[in-house]
Parts: C-alpha cells; sequence; structure tokens
C-alpha cells in the first residue's frame, strides 16, 4: 500500500512539474527527480502508516449508552447528514431513576469486548465519577482520538465549568457538554403584572436582585408578592440548584468534605422561606411542585430558577396546556437571577478502547 501510495504521489508532482513549469531547468543529471522522488516516498510512507494506524479495524458498530435519548438522536441525524458514514448504531438506554444507569454502565465498560460502550453519557449528578474517579479510568482524552480540544474549546467559547468538569487528573479533556446550562429566573408575567405593573423581564430582574450576587432584594420581592397572595418559588429546593451549583468550592477539597460559606447559608435562606410563608413548601420533582406549574397549588408562584432544559422538557409539557388560556400556557417569561448558576447538563465520553476510534471522533467532534 505505501509504494502504492508513493507512485500516486510521485505521478501527481512530476504532473504538476510538468503543467506548472513554463521552461524546463537545465540538466542535473536526473538528481532533481531521484531527490523528489525519495522525499516523496518518505511522504507516502507517513501518510500510509497513519492511515492504517488510525484506520477502525473493521467493525462497522457503534454502541452508544445513554439514559435519554437526545445523544442517539443527535447521531441519527448525524448519519442522515453524512449517507457516507456506514456505521450501524447500537443504542442502550437506560434511565437513571432508581439508580439503574450508573451499575450498568459500570458493568459494560469493565467487561469489554464487543459489547462495551464505544460513546456513554454521563450527567451532571455523576458525571465526575467518570471523567474525575474511580471510572475515568475508561475515557479516552479528546485528543488521543484525533481532536484538537483545546482549538475547539477556544473557537466554540465553551463554559469553563463545562470544561473543567470534563476534564481528567492528568489535566486532559475526557468530555464535554453539547449544551451550557446557565441559570435564569423563569416567571409569571400575570402574577409580575399583578403585583408591580409590569412584566418587563428587565424590571422584574432589577426587583428580583439581577446580577447582585445577593438575596436581599429577592425576599424584599418575596414580600411584596405575600402582600397580594403569591409565593415567589415553590419550594427551597427550586432556590437550593441556584445556591450549589454558585458556590466557590465543591464539596471535596484536598480528599475532604468540604461545606462552602454559600452552600451553609441556604440553611438560613430555607428557614426565611418556610418562617415567612413565601413558597408552598414543595419538593422539586413531585407532584405538588408540577401542581404549581399548572397554577393549581395552594397560592400561585412566581417562578422557578432553572436553565434552558427545564422549559422546554419539563415546565412546557406541566403547564396545563398547548395553547395560550390553557393552564399556564404563555405566562412565562425569563429575567436575569440574582446570582449566576448552572444546573444540570450531559457530558459524552468515549472508550479508550473503541475500535472504531475514528468514527467515534467523528461523532465527538
Amino acid at each position: 500500500m505505501k509504494k502504492m501510495i508513493a507512485g500516486l504521489l510521485c505521478g501527481c508532482m512530476i504532473a504538476a512539474s510538468l503543467t506548472g513549469c513554463g521552461k524546463a531547468p537545465a540538466s542535473d543529471g536526473g538528481a532533481t527527480e531521484k531527490a523528489a522522488s525519495a522525499e516523496t516516498e518518505k511522504a507516502a510512507d507517513k501518510t500510509a502508516d497513519k492511515t492504517e494506524a488510525s484506520s477502525d479495524s473493521g467493525s462497522k458498530v457503534i454502541n452508544v449508552w445513554s439514559f435519554t435519548d437526545e445523544v442517539p438522536k443527535m447521531i441519527e441525524k448525524y448519519k442522515e447528514l453524512h449517507p457516507d458514514f456506514d456505521y450501524e448504531i447500537k443504542t442502550t438506554i437506560i434511565a437513571t431513576t432508581d439508580g439503574a444507569y450508573q451499575p450498568a454502565l459500570d458493568q459494560a465498560l469493565a467487561a469489554g469486548g464487543s459489547d462495551a460502550p464505544d460513546i456513554y453519557c454521563a450527567e451532571a449528578a455523576f458525571v465526575l465519577k467518570y471523567t474525575q474517579g474511580d471510572a475515568s479510568r475508561y475515557a479516552a482524552p479528546y485528543e488521543d482520538l484525533g481532536i484538537d480540544a483545546d482549538g475547539k474549546i477556544k473557537s466554540s467559547e465553551i463554559a469553563q465549568y463545562a470544561v473543567d468538569i470534563g476534564t481528567n487528573p492528568d489535566g486532559k479533556v475526557v468530555a464535554l457538554g453539547y449544551q451550557a446550562t446557565g441559570g435564569a429566573f423563569i416567571y409569571r408575567r400575570s402574577i409580575a403584572k399583578d403585583t408591580w405593573g409590569t412584566d418587563d423581564p428587565k424590571e422584574i430582574g432589577a426587583k428580583l436582585g439581577a446580577g447582585t450576587n445577593d438575596w436581599t432584594q429577592f425576599f424584599n420581592a418575596a414580600e411584596e408578592l405575600k402582600g397580594k397572595g403569591y409565593g415567589i418559588v415553590s419550594g427551597d429546593g427550586d432556590i437550593w440548584h441556584a445556591v450549589e451549583n454558585s458556590s466557590d468550592k465543591g464539596w471535596i477539597v484536598d480528599g475532604k468534605l468540604n461545606i462552602d460559606p454559600k452552600r451553609e447559608a441556604f440553611l438560613d435562606l430555607s428557614k426565611k422561606l418556610k418562617d415567612n410563608g413565601y413558597h408552598n413548601d414543595t419538593q422539586d420533582w413531585q407532584d405538588a411542585w408540577f401542581a404549581d406549574m399548572k397554577g393549581e397549588g395552594a397560592k400561585p408562584i412566581l417562578g422557578f430558577f432553572g436553565p434552558a432544559w427545564l422549559i422546554n422538557y419539563t415546565m412546557a409539557p406541566n403547564c396545563g396546556g398547548t395553547a395560550v388560556g390553557e393552564g399556564t400556557f404563555g405566562d412565562w417569561a425569563v429575567c436575569d437571577s440574582p446570582i449566576g448558576f448552572f444546573w444540570g447538563g450531559t457530558w459524552v465520553l468515549a472508550n479508550k478502547d473503541t475500535k472504531v476510534k475514528d468514527a467515534v471522533a467523528d461523532i465527538v467532534e
């Protein structure tokens, strides 16, 4: 194969020299041609070596593991847009409910073989186990797949927290998310207008203390809402996500449990919400929480802290309708949060032992 490539490159070089020169150079006894041929053969050897080293080992199956259908659907779309990508995608989807996904994934990674995941997903709740913890040994650095991770991270302006989470203990990027999950405050226009005479996002954001990194104005707004018979949030879990994911340090620092002061302060924030009746005292992801999205809770609630996915996947199907006037559909707007935070996200990893490295790299990239 190397000689065939060398021959082709030689032919291309000779053709280029014949068509690209108006006048033949003086004869040097064939030395130029010999040197060119030698250099071309070296280049061909390198090209062939690279081609042979990077080519997939005959397998045409890519095993994809996920806990939702998002990544599998993206891969289906990739195949649709690239008809020459003739790989069979074998998908395994196991929901995270009841803790079923991680044990199954761990077993599949440890077992290896043809059924092992080539591409697998991890969400914010447990991703560090797969990027920096015990299971990080299975993850291939993106650069080992031939991806210019640093360059693409910079050009795509990927949020630094997402990069940090996806970086292994050796400083190599092994996972990135396909969305940023920066948070905002999602509020009902009708309640804002009834309380403050406006539903303009800038004015409502200012009422709540947008960008102040402080909860003072938020609680002032809660008191004003209470006077009109409204709650500001459904339960203390709604502010917990904002508190937890805006803290300065993680739960583990230098191998020891760390309680960040901002997270410790949540206890006081939670008590203040409950003592003053500023919420419906619900628990997120439970029926009462969803009822507040429909406007059917104990008292109407102004809003929820969350990223875009909370609107798409949680609030939209739980607002009580699909047209304006049905439930709370169409009554929502978004403004800046008092504090900056993220919530959630899915990171995509590749198995370091995959036999279809080039194809996996195409998908990940």
